[in-house]
């Protein structure tokens, strides 16, 4: 298995690699700029075809220099274009000058917030169809001020659509949090060669966030944050299997979980195992929900748990012969759905996470149960995979969620390096935190999740990833696997949500729509790699692996 992850890149970090790029390998800064200028321009054609008058508000810099190349394009393309400039012909150096000096129109200036008020101003908002923000990138510091922050007031005003170039004027770039106050609104995102950690962890549009490359080569991108983007990873689902594949190949599921009341849970993770590729799955649960979880899918083997009084996991099954018959020839163990914390289950999960050797998938109250004995929670020796979310992410830290939100980002990276775990700490962008320190950002996924079920599904298809990379546990493999599960499981319903509504999604649906989410492909035939979104058609990036093209859903 081969994937190379997308790294995230600091402001600083996306300088450097302009410089490198320059310098290193020879690319002239015109080039970088006339590149994404044509990159945003083709982005606005397939993205936003029927919009025919489009103004592109420019700064003067080099995100106003991409403007000026995406005004030369859109208007070679047949487009009613308009470039209004906050400030003067005068202000502009370097290769911005260089792009201004090639418009094939007059543009508009506006040096001070009187100028938004003049009549060719007022009359080019009426009439615009679709704006550009091509007017500070990376390289700034908020918050806007002047004539920027008084156009962001109007821009948020009018009803056009808002692309942004690089990123919605008025973000950080190094911002980790969810919004930035007083910036301009977006529709879409088009930013070049890498995302920086705003396009991830910030909540600056429900529209597209696009990454087109510019010419720099990989070896220029350089990044120290180890940080990484989670859909990379999602090429190793697209490992076609060969024409002899059997089940044995690609591993056997053992699910343990369930208790009187919560058959659904175990049940939920079972299925979605078995969507998720496993060759084989087994749920094993108390004897008295058997029938409920049997029932969900006739390809789901079962495994009969003695009980205790109250309907829970008894202690008796953690004896050595019992365990030794419950994992014979299994590869993955996933633990915790529905199990419940009765003393009498609590002691069944220590022993059976003692004594197996097992790859070990971690969730819910099995691990509020290791939360009281963490050295039990040791990857050196095995894969072990954690799904908790902030509540459970505290019990184990012995903090509370507040100090688990107030930077997700070192609480999960810490964990994972002690414990030589992999922890996927879920919320929004959910984090997958490997044992090396490398962090993979998750960008799928959707308010529609926020339902009972959904740790259940994950805890599935994480479990199925991992048991089809068992042969090969490198632990490259094992941290795409379980990058790779994350990502596929936001992205399910996502699509799900492209046919319903976020009230009305069910858990369930996003095991309906893993099949799409397999085929699915991030990088689309424009060469743009689609952080979040969908494009307009949305069949563009789906492959049945017969090259038919296919909507989500069918």
């Amino acid at each position: 298995m081969r994937w190379v992850p997308m790294k995230i890149l600091t402001a600083k970090e996306m300088r450097e690699v302009d410089v490198r790029t320059v310098e290193q390998y020879g690319v002239a800064a015109t080039t970088l700029m006339e590149n994404a200028g044509a990159a945003v321009a083709r982005f606005v054609l397939r993205e936003f075809p029927d919009y025919a008058r489009i103004t592109i508000l420019c700064g003067r810099g080099n995100n106003g220099g991409d403007g000026f190349v995406a005004a030369r394009a859109l208007a070679e393309a047949g487009r009613v274009v308009a470039v209004l400039l906050l400030g003067e012909a005068a202000d502009l150096k370097g290769d911005a000058k260089v792009m201004f000096e090639r418009l094939p129109q007059r543009a508009l200036f506006a040096k001070d917030e009187a100028a938004l008020d003049e009549p060719s101003v007022r009359a080019l908002f009426s009439n615009t169809e679709l704006f550009l923000d091509a007017v500070v990138g990376t390289g700034f510091q908020p918050p806007l001020r002047g004539v920027v922050a008084a156009l962001a007031e109007r821009i948020h005003g009018l009803e056009a659509p808002v692309v942004a170039v690089d990123l919605p004027s008025g973000w950080d770039a190094d911002s980790r949090g969810a919004d930035s106050p007083g910036a301009f609104r977006a529709d879409a995102v088009v930013t070049f060669t890498a995302p920086k950690p705003a396009h991830l962890f910030g909540n600056m549009t429900r529209g597209g966030i696009v990454v087109a490359g510019i010419g720099s080569p990989e070896e220029a991108i350089i990044s120290t944050t180890g940080l990484t983007w989670s859909g990379a990873a999602a090429e190793v689902s697209h490992k076609p299997r060969v024409p002899d594949s059997n089940k044995g190949m690609f591993g056997h599921v053992l699910v343990v979980g369930g208790a009187k009341g919560t058959a659904g849970a175990a049940a939920m993770a079972s299925v979605s195992a078995l969507r998720a590729g496993a060759g084989l799955v087994t749920a094993a649960v108390p004897e008295s929900i058997l029938p409920t979880v049997a029932r969900a899918a006739l390809e789901l083997m079962t495994v009969p748990l003695v009980q205790g009084k109250h309907g829970e996991i008894a202690r008796v099954n953690a004896d050595p012969e019992r365990l030794k018959f419950l994992i014979e020839k299994i590869t993955v163990l996933a633990v915790g759905p529905g199990i419940s914390q009765h003393p009498e289950t609590a002691e069944f999960v220590i022993e059976l996470v003692r004594q197996s050797r097992l790859p070990l998938v971690l969730d819910a109250d099995a691990l509020n149960i290791v939360s009281k004995n963490p050295e039990l929670l040791d990857g050196s020796q095995r894969p072990v995979i954690i799904t908790p979310h902030p509540g459970e992410m505290a019990r184990l830290i012995g903090g509370s969620v507040k100090d688990v939100q107030a930077d997700r980002e070192n609480t999960a990276r810490n964990f994972a390096t002690r414990h030589q775990v992999t922890v996927v700490l879920k919320g929004w962008r959910t984090l997958i935190a490997h044992p090396n320190g490398a962090v993979a950002v998750n960008t799928t996924g959707n308010p529609g999740m926020a339902k009972g079920g959904s740790g259940d599904i994950l805890t599935g298809i994480v479990a199925a990833m991992v048991a089809q990379y068992a042969r090969d546990p490198a632990a490259e493999n094992v941290a795409a696997a379980v990058t790779a599960a994350v990502y596929l499981h936001g992205l399910a319903a996502d699509l799900a949500v492209l046919e319903q509504d976020e009230h009305t999604l069910l858990a369930t649906d996003t095991v309906s729509h893993l099949c799409n989410a397999f085929r699915y492909r991030s990088k689309d035939k424009g060469g743009y790699v689609w952080l979040q979104g969908f494009p307009n058609a949305e069949d563009r990036r789906y492959d049945s692996g017969d090259n038919q093209q296919r909507r989500p859903g069918v």
